[in-house]
C-alpha cells in the first residue's frame, strides 16, 4: 500500500432547500390558508477516524468532497428531504490544518471520533409558518442559507511507541526488520526508506510498535528533505531510539546532527527520553570497548553496541527499551492519578 501523509482537499456543506409558498386548493373551500412546507437542511461535512486505515493515499484520487443540498419544500405542507452528508474516513493521528497550514483546526487522536467540520445551511420557512391572526394569507418564503466551503490539509502522524531516528544509511531499515515483523526494503545506499514503516515488537508479554522515518540530515528541522514531515511521525512517540552508523567518519558529529535537529524541531522531541543504539559495531576495525568508552564521554544517554545486520547487541537494547516504555506508561499514569484527584471547589 501506498502511504501518503499529507493531502490538500476542498469540502462544501449542502445548501439548505427553500421555503415554498402554497395555498390549500380543495373542492368547496374557496379560501384555504397557507400550506407551503419548510425546505430540507444541507448536508455537514463530517471527518471520522477509521482503525483500520494507516495513509491518506484515497485522497491523492479525490480532492473535492461537497455534501447534498437540502430539497425546497412544497404544498400541502409537505418538508423538503434533508441533503445527505458527506463522512470522510482517515486514520488515527490525523490533524486538520487550514489552507495556510499554520492553524490546527481538529487533532484526531482517538478510534471513531467524529468532528463535524462544516453544518448544512438551514431551509427556508414556507409561507406556513408565517400564518397568523393577523396576517393569514401570507405570501412570503425564505430561501435556504447557502453551504460553506473550505480548503484544508488533512496531516497524518502516527502512533508508534518507540521513534527511530538516524542519519540516511544508519542501518534504521535493517534494524527495524531485525526486531519486529516488518519488512521493510533495505539496501547500502542513502535514503532507502522513503515513508515512515511501522514494526511490532513483541518482548515476553509486552508487544509496543516502533517507526522507523526516512533518514535525517542537516536542516530537516526547517523542511530540508521533508525533515520536518518526517520528524513529525515521532512527535507522539513516548521514547525515541537514536542509531548511529559505527563506520562513518564521525559518528559524535553525526549524533551531534541529529540532536541539534531534534532540538530545533521543538514540539518536545528533545525532551523525550532517549536511547543510542550504535550500529554496525562488527564492522569496526578499532577496539570496541575503547570506541564505546569514547562516545560514552560525549553522549548523555545510555549506549548500546548492536548488529542490525548479524542480529547482535539487540536483546540488551531491547531488554532496557522495553522497561524505558514501561517506566513511561507508569509515570504518566501517576500523572493521571494526581490531576484526577485533585481538589477542586
Amino acid at each position: 500500500m501506498q502511504f501518503l501523509d499529507l493531502a490538500k482537499i476542498k469540502v462544501r456543506s449542502g445548501s439548505g432547500g427553500n421555503g415554498a409558498v402554497s395555498f390549500r386548493k380543495e373542492k368547496f373551500i374557496e379560501f384555504g390558508g397557507p400550506d407551503g412546507g419548510n425546505g430540507g437542511k444541507g448536508g455537514d461535512v463530517i471527518i471520522k477516524t477509521r482503525e483500520s486505515l494507516n495513509t491518506l493515499i484515497d485522497f491523492s484520487y479525490r480532492r473535492h468532497f461537497f455534501a447534498g443540498n437540502g430539497k425546497s419544500g412544497s404544498g400541502r405542507q409537505r418538508h423538503g428531504a434533508n441533503g445527505n452528508d458527506v463522512v470522510l474516513d482517515v486514520p488515527i493521528g490525523t490533524e486538520i490544518l487550514d489552507e495556510s497550514r499554520s492553524v490546527l483546526l481538529f487533532d484526531l487522536v482517538t478510534k471513531d471520533q467524529l468532528v463535524t467540520l462544516l453544518q448544512g445551511g438551514t431551509g427556508g420557512f414556507g409561507n406556513a409558518h408565517f400564518k397568523s391572526s393577523t396576517n393569514q394569507a401570507p405570501r412570503i418564503a425564505n430561501s435556504g442559507m447557502e453551504g460553506k466551503e473550505l480548503t484544508i490539509y488533512l496531516r497524518l502522524k502516527i502512533f508508534a511507541d518507540v521513534g527511530l531516528v538516524g542519519l540516511p544509511n544508519s542501518g534504521k531499515s535493517t534494524f527495524l526488520s531485525a526486531v519486529s515483523n516488518a519488512k521493510p526494503k533495505s539496501g547500502d545506499y542513502p535514503f532507502t526508506t522513503l515513508y515512515p514503516k511501522l514494526g511490532l515488537v513483541s518482548r515476553g508479554d509486552i508487544d509496543f510498535t516502533v517507526a522507523d522515518i526516512p533518514g535525517l540530515i542537516q536542516g530537516s528541522s526547517e523542511g530540508k528533505g521533508l525533515g520536518d514531515r518526517f520528524l513529525g511521525h515521532v512527535e507522539r512517540s513516548s521514547v525515541l531510539l537514536q542509531l548511529i552508523d559505527a563506520t562513518g567518519n564521525a559518528p559524535l558529529r553525526d549524533y551531534g546532527i541529529i540532536n541539534n535537529e531534534l532540538d530545533r524541531y521543538g514540539n518536545g522531541l528533545s525532551s523525550k527520553p532517549r536511547i543510542v543504539a550504535v550500529n554496525k559495531i562488527d564492522q569496526i576495525d578499532s577496539d570496541v570497548t575503547k570506541f564505546m568508552e569514547g562516545l560514552a564521554a560525549k553522549i548523555p544517554y545510555k549506549l548500546y553496541p548492536v548488529s542490525a545486520l548479524m542480529k547482535t547487541g539487540l536483546d540488551d537494547c531491547l531488554e532496557y527499551l522495553t522497561q524505558t516504555l514501561v517506566d513511561e506508561e507508569c509515570s504518566k499514569e501517576e500523572l493521571h492519578e494526581e490531576i484526577s484527584t485533585e481538589w477542586t471547589p
